[in-house]
């Protein structure tokens, strides 16, 4: 019988040997991805980036879809085994374009890497009206995935690895007005509900997949630096939230507690190549292994039970059917 992680059953470190300073060359060490098909979206920068070199360099053929095309061959330049491919996550059109050319290759998907992601920024919204941060981190992981099942399911064995973030500790999942209609906008906000939508995306994907073979993780990186999630943020927020001083130098502690982009890509690399995964799925991983149960009443390592209940997971499904108008039947 396939167990699955409502309400976080399977929450429990498995012991993978790994920790928040492995990098992906450690966990990606003796695994092969010869024949191997992979697309990585964000694959351009960051941690993004340097999760589609790794799994270059283990031999799979690496699929970038990225909105600047330019930047994106310039930082892939002299990466064996890597496709660049145009796709924009805010508009829906444009995903479903990227997924109907990689179907009509004909190839199967065995490893889709949800990547990209936006933080602190203001409010936008796209042309459904949807906020910006939860129609690029979160609806844009559910119709890119939605439209590329048919890929997924022909791998026979495939995974789906959303990157999420500790920010799902922000805000539950606000199915009364998602999209700041009736309720002020706070940015950190709109980003934690997206977060948390993530969570409970890959938790129900995974239960509705596993029959197929098709597992899914949500991710959380760490706080990393050197990357452009926060390209975008004033610098009164980062001082509010005591990361930087007045004059914008970031605080010597906050500097000690960062990892390194090949420490904050591991977690994302050891979940669509680990061999302890293989029975395994809808978990919510960081430092390289299954993450614990993080307390109900402050802030910390691991992840929140809200972002785990079934129910919502269901309801969120439903909602995103509605929202991106795919009637998506596992």
């Amino acid at each position: 019988m396939i167990q699955n992680n409502n309400q976080g059953a399977l929450q429990s470190p498995l012991g993978s040997g790994f920790n928040a300073k492995s990098t992906t060359a450690e966990v990606i060490n003796g695994i092969h991805l010869n024949g191997k098909t992979a697309i990585v979206t964000g694959g351009n920068t960051g941690i993004g980036l340097e999760t589609a070199r790794t799994l270059a360099a283990a031999g799979a053929t690496v699929i970038v879809p990225a909105r600047d095309m330019e930047k994106a061959r310039k930082n892939l330049q002299g990466t064996a085994d890597v496709e660049i491919a145009e796709m924009d996550l805010m508009l829906p059109a444009s995903i479903d374009a990227f997924a109907e050319r990689f179907l009509a290759s004909g190839r199967s998907l065995d490893l889709l890497i949800n990547n990209a992601g936006i933080m602190w920024v203001p409010l936008r919204r796209d042309s459904r009206g949807i906020e910006s941060q939860l129609a690029t981190n979160y609806l844009a992981q559910f119709q890119l995935t939605a439209k590329l099942w048919p890929a997924l399911k022909k791998a026979n064995g495939a995974r789906v690895v959303n990157v999420s973030s500790q920010g799902h500790q922000f805000a539950h999942f606000n199915f009364d007005d998602p999209n700041f209609l009736r309720r002020e906008y706070d940015t950190l906000q709109g980003y934690g509900q997206s977060k948390t939508a993530v969570n409970l995306f890959s938790m129900e994907l995974d239960n509705r997949g596993h029959s197929a073979q098709v597992r899914a993780y949500s991710v959380h990186p760490g706080s990393i630096g050197g990357t452009e999630l926060g390209r975008e943020a004033p610098l009164e927020l980062f001082q509010k939230m005591g990361f930087v001083d007045a004059a914008g130098n970031l605080l010597p502690e906050m500097a000690a507690s960062l990892k390194t982009i090949p420490q904050g890509a591991a977690t994302t690399v050891w979940c669509a190549t680990s061999p302890l995964l293989n029975n395994i799925g809808g978990v919510y991983c960081e430092d390289a292994d299954i993450a614990k149960l993080a307390p109900e009443s402050a802030a910390s390592n691991g992840v929140k039970l809200y972002s785990l209940d079934e129910s919502d997971a269901k309801r969120l499904w439903e909602l995103s059917e509605k929202l991106t108008g795919i009637q998506w039947n596992i």
